[in-house]
């Protein structure tokens, strides 16, 4: 079974003082930072670019998990790999070609990120699943953070680890959408081995950080 890691995103730390949040997330344990891009077009809500992106990885040695939901996609790899990603995550509905896509993501020597939606089903990357790095079951409607958590995602994830098994592939499996100390552990064993969580983490026992990524990855 692959190490639980902990991608704290910081669409829950306070964007004035991004800088100083990710070294916090970093003294604290933190495995990678989860950077939420939102266009206003592909999910109802507006984040932040590649020069914001660019500054911070100047910041830091972390590593960037960078979950692109915009459209169209394909365009934007570039310049978010010059920005400083190491895994571009994309979605399958944001691209016209997805295979195209994941090549573009590999030209740049940067991990592969595919993410499905709470209703897009694993069929969707079946024949792409030797190219991908990483699948991000989301388990909340992208767009927002604070969502509640949706089980019923599970099932995916047991589906594919399943595949995994039985082709002998190698991907990791993360999960993004309303993650805390109750839910994590059901992703655990569904199989999921990376978590994404915002706000559990910044807000739950008085923001005590390191306490609560030790909990998250706690079984």
């Amino acid at each position: 079974m692959k190490k639980i890691q902990i991608s704290p995103s910081i669409l829950s730390a306070d964007f004035s003082q991004l800088g100083n949040e990710i070294k916090r997330l970093e003294d604290a344990g933190a495995d990678m930072i989860h950077v939420d891009v939102m266009d206003g077009h592909f999910v109802p809500n507006l984040t932040i670019g590649p020069p914001v992106i660019k500054a911070l990885k100047k910041q830091s040695s972390m590593i960037f998990d960078v979950h692109l939901m915009i459209s169209p996609v394909h365009k934007y790899i570039e310049a978010y790999s010059d920005a400083g990603a190491d895994i571009i995550t994309i979605h399958p509905e944001a691209t016209e070609d997805l295979n195209s896509s994941i090549l573009k993501i590999k030209e740049f020597n940067k991990k592969v990120g595919v993410s499905l939606n709470p209703e897009t089903k694993v069929d969707v990357i079946k024949e792409y699943l030797d190219k991908i790095d990483l699948i991000l079951i989301m388990s909340v409607n992208p767009g927002f953070g604070g969502q509640k958590f949706m089980p019923e995602v599970l099932v995916k994830i047991k589906e594919l680890k399943e595949i995994q098994k039985n082709k002998d592939l190698n991907f990791d499996i993360e999960i993004d959408g309303g993650i805390n100390f109750d839910n994590s552990k059901e992703a655990i064993k569904a199989g999921a081995n990376i978590l994404v969580s915002g706000t559990t983490i910044f807000k739950s026992n008085n923001g005590d950080i390191k306490k609560n990524i030790e909990l998250l990855k706690s079984k």
